[in-house]
Order: structure tokens, then sequence, then C-alpha cells
């Protein structure tokens, strides 16, 4: 009995084991899994929830099988660990449930289901502790079809924030640095540089972040970041833009539409604006919007169609082991086979086809090599000008604590931006 006993609990681990390490992957999501959206503004789509808040994510399935879909949830530290808290001690209720409230699309061409999970419901009625989390979605099979990273706030500090301009000459014009400050009456920072975490996000985009930044200085309570190459970022620039409201006929940039098994919208050949002068387009700093012309449930009628992009070099010289990708949090600005741009030597452009559910969208070129580093800038070019959206998150831990509590955030824009 005994031995039968050790032999449950030794396969228990190893299951437990096998499930954390799938759970603290961040893949790519499938070519059929399409829109992922939280319930957030297209102005900002910064996944940030306040303790209680309503929780909503919702996502299409393009192969349109009416395919059973669980979530979990899983806690992390500032720095995207895994914390050290158990299930029980972050969630209330239970996860590990299948999505029950899906539809299928009607009246469209490319057929496709609709899933939605709110939190609370009544298997998961929400979160107990403010930090970092990620949702993953599973299928029948148990394996991971793709996750998203969140965070919840339980605001206990001010954040201050500034846009200035770099101070190295050699960046003045491309650059732009983040200036900031934590305050708080609720907790007192005895030992900041260990207790007190920040992270630095431009326009949403995770994958860019700067953190563990430590203060430079402190006045008494509040403490004090102002520094220069450490909290900056590529300026860029304003991003291009389409609207396709209506699927059957050109809109907002784009050339001309096809009718084949699918629609087919082909946008004006973009250029490399590196050399150009700085030109305001306002945009929605790499966000989307689903929206249509007269639909009137955008979630299932909306359309999706072939987006074809092209880049014509013009002249630009890129190196053998460069690669183009178009990217915008569409797909939460991830580099995959269906949104890098292959050269064409028949038109001489590089070109991409991306199904999207019809919208207005943001989207940028990167380039990126090999060993995985990113040119930024290189085609778009980086103007000190360029509007963007800044975010500045603080976490801390309590002394003997086991996990980072995110206690304040501060936003500011770069139309402010001051030398």
């Amino acid at each position: 009995m005994k031995s039968q006993l050790l032999s449950i609990l030794t396969i228990g681990m190893a299951l437990m084991s096998g499930m954390s390490q799938t759970m603290d992957e961040l893949v790519n999501d499938p070519d059929y899994i399409k829109t992922v959206t939280f319930n957030k503004p297209p102005e900002n789509m910064l996944p940030i929830f306040e303790m209680g808040e309503v929780f909503a994510l919702s996502f299409d399935d393009v192969i349109a099988d009416e395919a059973d879909y669980y979530y979990q949830f899983e806690h992390y530290d500032y720095d995207w660990k895994p914390s050290r808290l158990f299930k029980n001690e972050f969630l209330e209720g239970i996860d590990d449930m299948r999505i029950f409230n899906y539809r299928n699309s009607f009246t469209t061409v490319q057929p496709y289901s609709h899933y939605e999970l709110r939190i609370p419901n009544q298997f998961t009625q929400g979160f107990k502790v403010s930090g970092n989390y990620m949702i993953h979605i599973y299928n029948t099979d148990r394996e991971l079809v793709f996750s998203r990273k969140f965070m919840v706030l339980d605001e206990k500090s001010s954040v201050g924030v500034e846009i200035k301009r770099a101070r190295d000459l050699e960046y003045v014009n491309t650059q732009q640095r983040v200036q900031f400050f934590v305050d708080s009456r609720e907790i007192n920072f005895l030992n900041p540089d260990q207790q007190l975490k920040t992270v630095l996000i431009q326009n949403c985009d995770l994958t860019t972040a700067i953190s563990g930044i430590k203060p430079q200085f402190n006045l008494g309570n509040k403490q004090v970041y102002r520094y220069d190459e450490e909290t900056s970022f590529w300026a860029g620039n304003e991003y291009l833009n389409f609207e396709n409201r209506d699927f059957r006929s050109p809109n907002v940039n784009i050339d001309y539409v096809t009718k084949e098994e699918l629609y087919n919208a082909f946008l004006f050949a973009d250029g490399p604006r590196i050399l150009d002068e700085y030109t305001f387009n306002p945009d929605i700093n790499g966000n989307f919007l689903v929206t249509t012309l007269d639909n009137e449930d955008n979630a299932v009628q909306a359309e999706y169609v072939n987006i074809h992009f092209a880049l014509d070099p013009n002249g630009l010289e890129l190196a053998p082991d460069a690669r183009i990708f178009v990217m915008g949090n569409y797909n939460a600005f991830q580099l995959q086979p269906e949104n890098e741009a292959i050269f064409n030597p028949k038109s001489g452009r590089y070109e991409a086809t991306i199904l999207l559910k019809q919208g207005f969208y943001n989207y940028r070129y990167t380039v990126v090599y090999e060993n995985g580093q990113v040119a930024p800038g290189l085609i778009s070019g980086n103007k000190w000008q360029t509007e963007n959206q800044y975010s500045v998150l603080a976490y801390y831990r309590e002394l003997g604590g086991r996990y980072d509590q995110l206690i304040g955030i501060g936003e500011a824009n770069s139309r402010n931006i001051t030398n």
C-alpha cells in the first residue's frame, strides 16, 4: 500500500512538473487563431486590469469546427518568471474549465467560431492578488494553443512620468527618454533597490519593455529615476495604417480588392521612410479596432480578408540574413511565418499576405537578423518627434514576500516631449 501510494505521488509530481514546463512557455499563435482581444479600448490596449475589474478575452478560430478550448491562469513575478504562489493563493475559484461561450459567424465568406471568456464566471470569481499573469488556452488534447500576458493592479503608489529627448548628441534625434518617480503614502520603501521593481513599456509592446531599473536617489519616500541611456527607447515613426470597413471595395490605403475563395485587399506599396522628414500621421500606436460599415454584431458578422502588404525597398540594401516582418498588436507583435514579408523577384518588393478581420489596423515593417537582433527604424526611421504612448509599472515585494505586487502605473505621451 505504501509503495502504491509512493508511485501515485511520483506520477502526480511528474505530471505537475510537465504541466509547469508547458505553462511557462509562451508560444506563437497558430495560424487559425485570430483577433485575440482583451476588453481594452483600441487607443490603449495595454492589458492592465484593476483588482475586481471585469476581465474578458475573445478570439476567433477560422477552422470553425466548434472546437473545445480550456483556460488556465498562472501568476508571475515582475520579470515574467513564475512566482512562488500556489493557485489557490492567487485565484478565487477554479480554472482549467472549458470556454462555453462561443458563436459561429454568419453571412461571412470565411467561416469562424468566436469565443469569449469573462471573469468573474460561475467557476472563476477573480484574482486575489495583484501582479503579472498569463492566460493559457489549451485544446482537448491538452496542447497549449496560445497564451497572453496581462497584469492586475492594486494601486498603492503614484507614478509620475515625463518624456524627454536623449541627452547623448548621437541619439538626440532618434531616441526618447523616460524619466519618472514612484511615491507612496501606504508603503514605506525601506530597501527600494531590492523591494521596488519597475517596467517601462512603449505603445503596449511588451516585447520591447525595459525592466530592472533601480532608483537613482530618493526624496523622502519618493524614488526618482532620471537616467538617460538606460531608460531610452528608439523613437520609431508613426505607424502605417489601413481600413477595410467595406471589404468589397477599396478603403483607406487600399489600392484594389479582388474576390477568389476569399476577398483579397491589396494595399498601396509602402517604401522606406528612414531618410524622409518627420510627418505627423495620427495613429493608435500599433493597435487595431474591428469595425464594419453596416453590421450589427461585428464579433460574428465581420469578414476575414486576405490583406496583401508590399514594401518597395527603393534602393535600400539589407544584409543577406535580414528578414522583414509586418508588426502590430493584431498578433501581440509576434514574429510568425505568416507576417514575414518575402522578397518577390518579379515585383522587386517584399510581400506578405495576412488574414485579418475587417477593421482599422496599425502596422510597421521591422527588420530582424538571424541572430535575433532587431534593427529598429531601419525601414521606418527613428524620429524624435514621433508620438508614442509610454507606461511605467511599479512592482513591490514585501520583506519576506513570495511575489511581486503591481502597486502603480504612470503614463505619458511623447507629444509633450521636452529637452
